[in-house]
């Protein structure tokens, strides 16, 4: 395992140093991968976590940005003449959004969904896209922090 962290090491030092934080950024944008697997790969591949962790997060926020923007247009445009769109899976995630609020839903939504579905969801249920945004970057910026120092730590420890 650790001569494969080194040739992925040996191949990232051998880019041109903008094109490394540009791959972590665009990882960064995939649903399922996000801030933290961006920042946990740009780490394992060698990025320093000075580099990879805002790379990554800044990659997020973008998706971020475009999944809150379309879903409150797309929100503004089906409710603007409807009365009624109760259901049973729609009132038990209403529910969960309105115990934990815009904050709560941010922080620990990635520990079971990909930040996008969440800050879709919220905008979805009517939480303003500015505050949704705002918190769902903060989100993405602490899980990032945590899993590439962690992964940075790890490799410094099992590599020297």
């Amino acid at each position: 395992m650790s001569d494969l962290i080194v040739n992925l090491q040996d191949f990232t030092e051998s880019l041109p140093p903008l094109l490394r934080w540009v791959g972590v950024m665009l990882a960064g944008l995939i649903p399922y991968v996000e801030a933290e697997g961006a920042a946990l790969i740009g780490t394992v591949a060698g990025i320093h976590p000075a580099v990879a962790i805002p790379a990554a997060v800044l990659g997020n926020a973008i998706a971020l940005a475009v999944v809150v923007g379309i879903t409150s247009a797309v929100r503004t445009g089906v409710t603007r003449n409807r009365t009624s769109d109760a259901n049973p899976k729609r009132e038990r995630m209403r529910r969960v959004f309105d115990r934990w609020g815009v904050p709560g839903v941010s922080l620990l939504g990635p520990v079971l969904l990909p930040s996008h579905v969440t800050a879709a969801a919220m905008v979805g249920f009517g939480a303003p896209r500015g505050k949704v945004l705002a918190w769902g970057v903060v989100a993405v910026a602490a899980w990032a922090v945590v899993i590439g120092l962690v992964a940075y730590l790890g490799i410094r420890a099992t590599l020297g």
